[in-house]
């Protein structure tokens, strides 16, 4: 096991979930991203689902030592990234901003 490798990459994907539960819960989004993001729970999803992703990536590719599960975690939490990465892109584009957060 990388541990140096492991934890890092953990509390990134956590922070990524947690600014999505925010956004979910709160309709709140980071300052850098409100001007860009139209709807905001879909984006909050796609930030849990993201995180969801690497954090599966993370513990498949560093964590497991059986190659058949490896292999398949990894590429599982590759389709969960990319599937995230699409709905934040989705969610940028439409309607008005929706939400209660900050504009």
């Amino acid at each position: 096991m990388r541990l140096y490798l492991a934890l890092p990459s953990v509390v990134v994907a956590l922070l990524f979930a947690a600014s999505g539960v925010a956004a979910v819960t709160r309709g709140w989004v980071l300052p850098w991203n409100r001007r860009h993001v139209r709807r905001v729970r879909l984006y909050g999803w796609g930030q849990l689902v993201a995180g969801f992703g690497l954090c599966c990536q993370v513990v498949f590719g560093l964590v497991i030592s059986g190659i058949g599960i490896r292999q398949f975690g990894t590429f599982a939490g590759s389709g969960l990234l990319l599937t995230g990465l699409l709905v934040m892109v989705v969610s940028q584009f439409g309607g008005d901003r929706q939400g209660s957060g900050t504009p």
